[in-house]
């Protein structure tokens, strides 16, 4: 399409939902920012007194870049200024610094007139209020301000960073095209949704989009050896030189549950060469005392998590499921039995942490995500298998983890452990345990400001939980002591908070590499991280709320308020 002809096609709905900012202001600002999908969008902008000139303007110059450029549009955004608020550098920093890192969502103008101006996207696309990782709130970096200037506006840009300096602070909103796309889409102005497509509630079609996205990201991660590319920081596109065995197994579970979804063939291809590197290589298998074969999964060449063994079981358990293959048994069979090795039979207590390859305790407790794998993966396979070993085990981890006070945690692990458990042993004390791991966390699910993908992964195994209760009389009066009203409203405020954390492509068209991170999923206060278990948790959350979906969840909630 041409890029007139583009134009000409988004210029209705700019006007529909353009706002003038009023005041003392030029009265139309416009920002055009264009991609070819494999670059950092370029940016142009436009005042005047009118919109018909600040377009006319805008239009010609965004003309002359991309032929400049030789640019092959692929992804337009236009972005007007409907707020400005005077203040000066010394007032912005102490903005900032009540701000959590890259979540500043406001545009940022040098002079009155708006001439040098910056829209939040190439502020926190360029690392320019990012002060490194020891630095919690929003910060101005002096030097990537420095370079995206020279970038944007010619070497020669002097920009005065000095505290009595007057600044001025723009509200935006925006509208996006993707020219392989009809629609044009309307993106959100200031607050914690600013800059992406508007999406009131979501379709079955919304998530499973996000699912498929997000899948074909990590199968595009997985290399021909097995293993990942670990993960990407993106506003420079550097890579992120680490290796972690346990998110291995666990990225290729999650990815196996999308597959479950989608069916795509280059996506089970991913996976088949991953699970042969997990299991040729990453896994061992060494003879325990009394002749018992056991496996571990061997992190760094000098550990075994009990994590680590907990998720090989998840992966290879749901790959058994859904492909009906029993290939893995024998391996399987001997990762729980490596898991067996490190609890103790009396407590029921795990110990997380061994050295290898001598096996001895280096640390009986690292982190409480360990138990709820370990007790989850050994229900997933008692689910296959149906060997009273693995639930007899589950039940004596219980005990201590009751015992222990777990459910303070509120971790997503074992709520999605106690929902298993609940189906093979409806008890009530496992219930009470399911609900106490979530009730008085549902003002932190709901409010959090990072979207924290975990959270919704706890709310969705905590549902399938709540919605056995019914059938259990002796259940009844935990029931009624939920606000199952305030459960619901958590739910479903976390899994369109998730949309914020999802690389559509009018956010990733501001980052050095676009093609590489669109799709994915990144964690915005790690200066938008995209690490394979970052992606992961979001797809597990998300496919367990398209399960949600086509049961008829939002309408199973409103029986379940009644009963």
């Amino acid at each position: 399409m041409q890029l007139s002809t583009l134009l000409a096609d988004i210029r209705p709905h700019v006007e529909a939902n353009f706002r003038t900012p009023g005041g003392d202001w030029p009265a139309c600002t416009l920002f055009f920012s264009v991609s070819d999908g494999a670059t950092r969008a370029r940016v142009c902008h436009a005042s005047a007194s009118d919109f018909a000139g600040a377009w006319r303007a805008g239009a010609e110059a965004l003309e002359r870049l991309v032929k400049r450029r030789a640019m092959q549009v692929r992804w337009l955004r236009i972005d007007w200024v409907e707020a400005v608020r005077a203040t000066t550098i010394a007032g912005w920093s102490e903005e900032l610094s009540k701000t959590k890192r890259n979540y500043y969502r406001h545009g940022v103008a040098f002079d009155r007139e708006l001439k040098i101006a910056f829209l939040e996207q190439e502020l926190n696309g360029n690392a320019m209020l990012y002060g490194g990782n020891t630095v919690a709130h929003a910060t101005i970096n002096p030097h990537n301000f420095k370079v995206y200037a020279s970038t944007r506006y010619g070497a020669d840009t002097a920009i005065d960073l000095g505290g009595e300096r007057e600044l001025y602070v723009l509200s935006t909103r925006g509208v996006f095209r993707d020219v392989q796309e009809k629609e044009t889409r309307l993106l959100y102005g200031p607050g914690r949704h600013a800059g992406r497509r508007v999406i009131e509630q979501l379709t079955e079609s919304d998530v499973l989009g996000m699912i498929e996205r997000g899948s074909r990201y990590l199968a595009s991660q997985v290399q021909d050896s097995g293993m990942f590319h670990y993960g990407w920081h993106p506003c420079f596109d550097r890579s992120i030189e680490a290796y972690n065995s346990l998110r291995h197994a666990s990225t290729t579970y999650a990815m196996i549950e999308a597959w479950e979804v989608t069916r795509d063939e280059s996506l089970k291809q991913a996976i088949d060469r991953s699970l042969a590197c997990l299991t040729g290589s990453l896994i061992v298998e060494r003879e325990l005392e009394g002749g018992r074969r056991a496996a571990f999964l061997v992190d760094g060449g000098t550990e075994v998590k009990l994590g680590g063994n907990a998720v090989c079981l998840l992966a290879l358990t749901k790959y058994a499921s859904v492909t009906g293959t029993d290939r893995y048994h024998g391996i399987l069979e001997s990762l729980a039995v490596g898991i067996l090795s490190m609890q103790d039979p009396a407590t029921g207590r795990f110990n997380h942490v061994l050295n290898y390859p001598d096996l001895s305790v280096k640390d009986p407790f690292r982190i409480i995500y360990y138990d709820g794998e370990a007790a989850f993966g050994l229900m997933r396979l008692y689910g296959l298998t149906r060997d009273p070993r693995w639930l007899e085990a589950v039940v004596k981890a219980f005990d201590y983890f009751m015992t222990a006070e777990h459910w303070k945690a509120h971790d997503h692990w074992l709520s999605y452990c106690v929902n298993e458990l609940t189906s093979h042993r409806p008890e009530p004390r496992y219930f009470e345990f399911g609900v106490k791991n979530f009730s008085g966390y549902l003002d932190f699910v709901r409010d959090r400001i990072t979207t924290f993908p975990t959270l919704l992964e706890l709310m969705m195994a905590a549902e399938a939980m709540l919605h056995k209760l019914p059938a259990y009389p002796e259940t009844r009066a935990l029931l009624e002591s939920l606000d199952l009203g305030a459960f619901y409203v958590a739910l479903e405020r976390r899994a369109h908070y998730l949309q914020n954390g999802h690389f559509w492509p009018e956010y990733a068209m501001f980052f050095r590499n676009p093609r590489r991170i669109v799709g994915s999923f990144f964690i915005r206060h790690h200066a938008f991280r995209v690490r394979i278990d970052d992606v992961e948790h979001y797809l597990s959350g998300l496919v367990a709320y398209l399960a949600y979906l086509r049961a008829g969840g939002r309408e199973r909630a409103l029986r379940l308020r009644a009963a």
